[in-house]
C-alpha cells in the first residue's frame, strides 16, 4: 500500500552516483527505517517526505521503496546545523556550520539564499566564500526544485534526474516554456507525455512546438515501426494530423512552417523524389548515403587481373569429397573477383560450403579475412560452421573512442579502417542502414565485400532494406543459388522451409523425426499445450533444458502472444523462491534465473568475461543478445546478466527496461539465430503481420527440431499470404545513381 513517510537522513548505506540509486536510514517518527530508491542528491541531515511502499527483501528485510519525494529543509537548529555540516556545501565543516547556525538562527537558510554576503561577518568566512556559499546552495535548492516540479506530471524519479542531467538548471524553464523539447532531447519521453505538460501549462495546441514535435513524433514511429527510412511529405503530414488532431487544410501553414525549421536546423531533410516531395531523418538520409558511395567505390575498385580460380575449386572438392554445382563455383569466383557481391538462397543451399571455399581461397592467396554477423548468436553459428573466428559486427569494430582521441561510436571507421583484405558477412538480410554505415565506413578501400544471406527471410529489425535494395539495384554481382543440398533422409525442416517459401503447405507427418504439427483450436489449450511441451514432453523427448527450447510467436499481445507465454512459462520454469531476488519492472518481474533478451542497442553497458586464463573487458550489449540473469543485488541496484558467449554484464537498475523476458520472443526478433528446438503456434490475427515469410523465418530458425502447435487452416492463411510491407527507402535509387557517376569517373 502506497503510503509516505518523513525524516531526515540519519545514515547513507549505499550510493551510487552515476544514477542516484541509494540506500540509506531515515529517522521516521523516532524508528529508523532503510530507505531504498533513486535520489538525485542525498546528504546526512537532508529532510525527506517520501512517497512509497514497504517490501521484504529476503536477504536484508523490511525496507521503504520510495517511487518520488520531496527535500524538505531542516527546522530545527540541530538539524540545520547537521545539514550544513554534512559536506553538502563545499568550505562549509562541522565549525563553520556551527558558527553559521549560532550566529543567524532559523534565519540561517534564508541569509544563505538571499544574502549571503552576511556569511562574511563570521570568522574564517571571506566575503569570495561567503559567496560560494550562497550560490552552490541556490544550485541545489535548483535541482531539487526540478526533480519536485517533474514529479508533479507523473515523470518517475529516474526520468526526472534524466532531464535534470540534459538542462541542468534550465530545466523548469524548459519544461514550462517548451516541454515539447522533451521528445527530441530526452530519449524514453515520448510525445503523448510532452502534451500532457504542455496542456497543463497553457500551451496552445496548434503551437508550432507541438506541430513539429507532432511531425518528430510520427517520423520516428514510421522508423521504429515499419523500418522506412523516408514518407511521402503528404504522408507524413496525414499521419501528424491524427496524432495533433489538427485540420490540416485549416493549419496547413503551421505544419510547412514546423517543417521548415526542421529542415533549417537540419533536423530532416525534404526532397524531391520520383515526382514528389519526401521527408526523411537527415542522419537516414546519411547513412543510406554513404552505404551507397562506399559500396560504389569498392564495386568498381575490382581487380584488373581475375584469378582463375579452377584449380583452387577443384582442391577444395578433393579435399571436402564434394562436387559443387555451377552455380555454386560461380559464387565462389563472382566473390573473390569483385568488389561487392551477394550470395542469397534458402537453407540447404550450400551457403556455407561456398563461405568455406572462399575462406581457403583467401588463405592461399595468403589475403587477410574477417567473417562477421549481425547477432552474437549469428556469429557464433558462422563460427561453429566454418571453423574459424567470427565475430558480431559491432564487436568488429569495436565499441569506445575512434582513433582521433574524439568520443566515437566505433573505433574503426573512415578514419581508422579495418586491417583487412575481404570481410564477409552473413545473415546480411537482419542488417539494418544504420549498422550497414558503420561497416562499410571501416573498410578500406580496397576491400572485398562478401554479403551472404536469405532473401526471403523478414527484413531487418531497423529501419532500411539494405539486402533487398542492394538486390533491385543490380549493381553489383549476385549469385541465386536455388539447387537444395543439404535434404537428409527422413528431415522435414529444409523440405517445408522451400515448400512454404514456395507457397505450398509444408508436410505434416508426425511420424518424421524433426516436424511436428499439433492440432488445437481454443487458444487456451494452444497455449498450454505449448507450455507442456517447453516444461515437460520435449525435454523428456529431447533430453534438453528447458531453456533450451525456443518458443517463437508472432504477436506480442493475446492469449499465445510473447507477453502472457513469458509470464506463463517463467512461472512454471523459474517460479518465485525465498532464495531468488527479483524486480518489478515496469510490468515485467525479472527473477534470479531468468531467461532474458536487449530489446535495444547500448553501447555504454560495460562486460567482462573469460577468454582462457585472460580476463578480456568491454563495452556494448546489443538488440537480440540472450542471457539469464546470474544475480540480482538489492542494495546496489545492480542486476548481473550473463550473456551466451560468456560476457557478465552488470545493469544498473536504471537499464532494466532495456531487457525483456526470453522465454518466448517474437519471430522479428528470432532473425539471425539458430535454437535446437523451435515451437510456433499456427494462430488467427492480422493478415499484415501473419504473413509467409514470417512462418518461413520462424521454421528457418530450427536446427533440430520444429513444432507447430494450433490450427492448419490457420498455417495455411499464412502459407498463402504474400503479402509484405514495403518500406519507404532510398538506398536502391542512390546506389543507381551514385554507381553511374562513380562509374564515370572511373571511364
Amino acid at each position: 500500500m502506497t503510503m509516505q513517510i518523513e525524516g531526515p537522513i540519519e545514515e547513507i548505506i549505499f550510493r551510487n552516483e552515476q544514477n542516484g540509486y541509494t540506500v540509506a536510514i531515515v529517522d521516521f517518527k523516532g524508528a529508523m527505517v532503510t530507505i531504498v530508491g533513486k535520489l538525485l542528491s542525498a546528504n546526512i541531515g537532508e529532510n525527506l517526505l517520501l512517497e512509497g511502499e514497504y517490501v521484504n527483501n529476503n536477504k536484508y528485510g523490511y525496507q521503504f521503496s520510495f517511487s518520488s519525494y520531496e527535500v524538505l529543509l531542516p527546522k530545527t537548529l540541530a538539524g540545520i546545523e547537521r545539514y550544513l555540516s554534512s559536506g553538502l556545501i563545499k568550505g562549509v565543516g562541522p565549525i563553520t556550520a556551527k558558527n553559521i547556525v549560532a550566529a543567524f538562527k532559523e534565519e540561517t537558510f534564508d541569509i544563505i539564499e538571499m544574502a549571503p554576503s552576511k556569511l562574511a561577518e563570521i570568522k574564517n568566512i571571506s566575503m569570495k566564500k561567503a559567496l560560494e556559499i550562497g550560490d552552490k546552495f541556490k544550485e541545489l535548492k535548483k535541482m531539487q526544485n526540478s526533480i519536485m516540479f517533474l514529479q508533479k506530471y507523473n515523470i518517475s524519479t529516474n526520468m526526472a534526474i534524466k532531464i535534470y542531467q540534459i538542462y541542468d538548471s534550465k530545466t523548469i524553464d524548459v519544461v514550462k516554456n517548451n516541454p515539447y523539447r522533451l521528445v527530441e532531447d530526452v530519449d524514453g519521453i515520448g510525445f503523448l507525455t510532452a502534451d500532457r505538460i504542455a496542456r497543463s501549462v497553457g500551451i496552445p495546441e496548434e503551437s508550432e512546438f507541438r506541430v513539429r514535435a507532432g511531425l518528430i513524433h510520427t517520423m520516428n514511429n514510421s522508423v521504429e515501426r515499419t523500418g522506412n527510412t523516408y514518407l511521402p511529405k503528404e504522408m507524413l503530414f496525414e499521419a501528424a494530423e491524427k496524432l495533433l488532431e489538427l485540420d490540416l487544410v485549416t493549419f496547413k501553414e503551421k505544419y510547412d512552417d514546423a517543417l521548415d525549421g526542421l529542415t533549417i536546423d537540419k533536423t530532416m531533410r525534404l526532397m524531391q523524389h520520383k515526382g514528389s516531395e519526401i521527408v526523411m531523418f537527415s542522419k537516414y538520409y546519411f547513412y543510406e548515403n554513404s552505404v551507397a558511395q562506399k559500396l560504389c567505390l569498392l564495386n568498381q575498385s575490382v581487380v584488373t587481373k581475375k584469378l582463375d580460380l579452377e584449380d583452387e575449386i577443384k582442391h577444395f572438392e578433393e579435399k571436402n569429397q564434394i562436387s559443387f554445382h555451377d552455380e555454386q563455383k560461380a559464387a565462389i569466383i563472382s566473390a573473390i573477383n569483385s568488389g561487392v557481391s551477394v550470395i542469397t538462397g534458402g537453407p540447404g543451399t550450400g551457403k556455407t560450403t561456398i563461405v568455406k571455399c572462399i575462406i581457403e581461397i583467401l588463405k592461399q592467396n595468403k589475403q587477410e579475412y574477417m567473417l562477421v554477423a549481425p547477432t552474437g548468436r549469428a556469429s557464433k553459428r558462422l563460427s561453429d560452421s566454418t571453423g574459424e573466428e567470427a565475430k558480431t559486427i559491432h564487436r568488429a569494430l569495436e565499441v569506445g573512442e575512434g582513433a582521433d582521441g574524439a568520443l566515437s561510436r566505433f573505433v574503426y571507421n573512415e578514419k581508422n579502417p579495418l586491417k583487412t583484405n575481404a570481410v564477409i558477412v552473413d545473415e546480411v538480410s537482419m542488417v539494418d542502414v544504420a549498422l550497414m554505415s558503420s561497416l562499410c565506413k571501416a573498410l578500406p578501400r580496397d576491400c572485398k565485400l562478401v554479403l551472404v544471406g536469405d532473401k526471403d527471410q523478414l527484413p531487418s529489425v531497423g529501419a532500411g532494406n539494405v539486402l533487398g535494395d542492394i538486390l533491385k539495384s543490380g549493381i553489383v554481382t549476385v549469385s541465386m543459388l536455388t539447387k537444395i543440398y543439404r535434404q537428409a533422409e527422413n528431415s522435414l525442416i529444409i523440405t517445408n522451409a522451400h515448400l512454404i517459401n514456395s507457397g505450398k503447405m509444408p508436410v505434416i507427418d508426425n511420424s518424421s523425426k524433426d516436424f511436428f504439427f499439433e492440432e488445437k483450436t481454443e487458444l487456451d489449450k494452444i497455449k498450454n499445450s505449448i507450455v507442456d511441451m517447453v516444461t515437460s514432453r520435449l525435454p523428456k523427448f529431447t533430453g534438453l533444458d528447458s531453456t533450451q527450447i525456443q518458443v517463437l510467436a508472432p504477436l506480442k499481445a493475446g492469449v499465445c502472444g510473447i507477453d502472457n507465454l513469458n509470464r506463463t512459462l517463467q512461472e512454471k520454469i523459474n517460479p518465485p523462491s525465498i532464495k531468488k531476488n527479483e524486480f518489478v519492472v515496469g510490468e515485467n518481474i525479472f527473477r534470479e534465473g531468468d531467461k532474458v533478451m536487449q530489446t535495444s542497442n547500448n553501447y555504454n553497458l560495460v562486460w567482462k568475461r573469460m577468454n582462457g586464463f585472460l580476463e578480456e573487458e568491454g563495452e556494448g550489449v546489443f538488440n537480440g543478445d540472450i542471457g539469464f540473469i546470474d544475480s540480482i543485488d538489492y542494495q546496489t541496484g545492480e542486476t548481473v546478466v550473463v550473456f551466451e558467449d560468456g560476457r557478465h554484464c552488470p545493469y544498473p537498475r536504471t537499464e532494466l527496461s532495456q531487457l525483456s523476458l526470453a522465454y518466448a520472443i517474437t519471430i522479428h526478433k528470432s532473425q539471425g539465430s539458430e535454437f535446437d528446438v523451435v515451437i510456433l503456434p499456427a494462430i488467427a490475427g492480422p493478415s499484415m503481420i501473419l504473413t509467409r515469410n514470417l512462418i518461413y523465418t520462424g521454421v528457418t530458425r530450427a536446427k533440430k527440431m520444429v513444432v507447430i502447435v494450433g490450427e492448419q487452416k490457420n498455417l495455411k492463411r499464412m502459407v498463402s499470404n504474400s503479402y509484405t510491407v514495403q518500406r519507404f527507402t532510398l538506398l536502391k535509387d542512390l546506389l543507381i545513381s551514385t554507381n553511374s557517376q562513380i562509374g564515370e569517373l572511373f571511364n
